[in-house]
């Protein structure tokens, strides 16, 4: 869950052990990145939660031992516009209800700055569990997990919301293994298009091609470009290649060419599906990527010579359908 630094930036400082913010008493911190800081605490009624604050530190920096950060005069506008839209966007969250989707239980501005508390959920990040447990990963694993995490992402669609930060990292396992939504991008995403100070904060191999350019694009196709990455990470235990890298040149090989045999035809035409380039040859809706996941599952068939000629047109005709 923790986020690389830029070595230009400097890392800010976590507020202490033991100091009271607001109703809550830190506990102590969770992880740390270039947009945000998250602690463990209690809240009053003795309940653990997580509590994400709102600080970029290529806006503000938080010397050891300080409580408020320090901002630059030319700073505090593009800081106080992220601060906002950090604030509209836990506003937002805390609208949904799903068991697939981090719950927003409060946010509050305080030391110059804004909080979004969260339900704290005891597992790891679906990350962490395909490096430690590569056996797990089968078929029935990966449609088990993504079905679920999908019924979350479609709630979250449904509220005209993206999430756009969508990884291995951001899917909480819960310890019955039900996968939960975190870490939401879309604030950042916002800041990333209207103020030059912050850097988009996508994750190359996982952001879509529109992360990176034609930022209007962006939409439930671009998550789904993303929940097909994870899906080939969780295969490979690796990133696929990035997406502006595609689109110079496209190396990454098709799950149906790399796997074939492996897992079921319809699994992995679904994979590279999600990965198309263009965001019109994608799915456009999780319910279209759900009706692909859920489809009933046939033997893998013997090798195809012409595979690549059989993807196209399954594609062709789901988008079509679709």
């Amino acid at each position: 869950m923790i986020a690389s630094i830029p070595m230009a930036q400097q890392a800010n400082h976590a507020l202490p052990s033991g100091f009271q913010l607001d109703e809550y008493r830190i506990e102590h911190q969770l992880s740390l990145g270039g947009f945000s800081i998250v602690y463990l605490a209690v809240d009053a009624k003795g309940q653990f939660v997580a509590i994400k604050e709102y600080l970029p530190n290529s806006l503000a920096l938080r010397g050891e031992g300080e409580i408020k950060p320090v901002i630059t005069e030319d700073h505090v506008p593009a800081f106080r516009y992220g601060m906002k839209c950090f604030f509209e966007e836990g506003r937002a969250l805390a609208k949904l209800s799903h068991p697939n989707v981090i719950r927003v239980l409060n946010f509050f501005r305080a030391n110059d700055t804004v909080y979004m508390v969260m339900e704290y959920e005891q597992g790891r990040t679906l990350q962490e569990f395909i490096q430690k447990n590569r056996s797990v990963i089968t078929e029935n694993f990966i449609r088990n997990v993504f079905t679920k995490l999908l019924n979350g992402l479609r709630e979250v669609h449904s509220h005209k919301l993206l999430h756009l930060d969508l990884k291995p990292s951001n899917i909480y396992m819960r310890n019955d293994y039900t996968p939960v939504l975190i870490d939401f991008g879309a604030a950042r995403q916002t800041l990333a298009s209207d103020t030059p100070m912050l850097k988009p904060m996508y994750t190359p191999g996982f952001a879509s091609p529109e992360h990176y350019s034609q930022r209007e694009l962006l939409g439930p196709w671009s998550d789904i470009y993303s929940v097909g990455a994870a899906m080939y990470a969780c295969i490979a235990a690796s990133a696929p290649q990035a997406a502006d890298s595609r689109l110079v040149k496209d190396r990454l090989t098709p799950a149906m060419a790399r796997w074939e045999g492996q897992y079921s035809d319809q699994l992995l035409e679904t994979i590279d599906w999600c990965l198309c380039l263009n965001h019109f040859s994608r799915p456009q809706s999780v319910f279209a990527l759900q009706k692909a996941l859920t489809e009933k599952v046939t033997k893998p068939e013997a090798p195809k010579k012409n595979w690549l000629g059989h993807v196209v047109g399954k594609f062709k005709r789901k988008t079509e359908a679709n």
